[in-house]
């Protein structure tokens, strides 16, 4: 079977555009909120827009959270769909997948603009999937992951956060690079490379 990339649906993605990307980049995937389809691909992309709690929600509606929490190939989550990776979420005060320790937070408004929204520099570390240490990506959040052992890549708005994380075979990034021009395609070519060379 030819290896695809799975994308999770559970009513929580901007499928539309990352699928867009995923054509562009000439990456092959399938769209699925099923188990038993999802298992059977070379990797998992959770996209996410909207509230952690209906996101969680819906994962678990779909009978979707311990799958997740379990994989053994590689993983990445956009935006929302990064920030369900750990432990909590101010955001609903909502508990998520646990993938990775800490909690999710609400910016300081008094600190900075709210949402954090356009483009904007990250810089990564040798951890995460680009061979460049910095690059522009496209953000639109409200909410973001404190600085920890799992981050990969950095940007700063008001303060220091999280823009890419890893740990073992998950990945996740705060920015959309499905909205970020070639940088952006240019990492989801790079994960997929990872997948298509990883041992299961």
């Amino acid at each position: 079977m030819m290896p695809v990339l799975g994308i999770v649906d559970y009513e929580a993605g901007n499928i539309a555009s990352v699928t867009n990307a995923l054509t562009s980049a000439q990456i092959p995937y399938s769209v699925s909120s099923s188990q038993n389809v999802l298992e059977r691909c070379s990797g998992i992309l959770l996209p996410g827009v909207g509230a952690a709690s209906a996101a969680m929600r819906s994962l678990k509606d779909r009978q979707l959270t311990s799958f997740l929490r379990n994989l053994k190939i590689p993983f990445l989550g956009i935006c929302l769909g990064m920030q369900v990776l750990f432990e909590s979420s101010e955001e609903g005060n909502v508990e998520c997948l646990g993938v990775l320790s800490g909690r999710v937070l609400r910016f300081d408004d008094r600190a900075s603009r709210v949402p954090h929204m356009g483009w904007n520099q990250v810089e990564f570390n040798d951890r995460f999937l680009l061979s460049t240490s910095q690059s522009y990506f496209y953000f639109a959040h409200s909410y973001y992951a404190p600085l920890d052992d799992s981050t990969a890549g950095f940007a700063e708005s008001g303060n220091r956060f999280a823009a890419a994380v890893r740990k073992d075979s998950y990945f996740g990034v705060q920015f959309h690079p499905e909205k970020s021009g070639e940088a952006g395609l240019s990492l989801l070519r790079s994960f997929w490379k990872l997948c298509e060379s990883y041992q299961r």
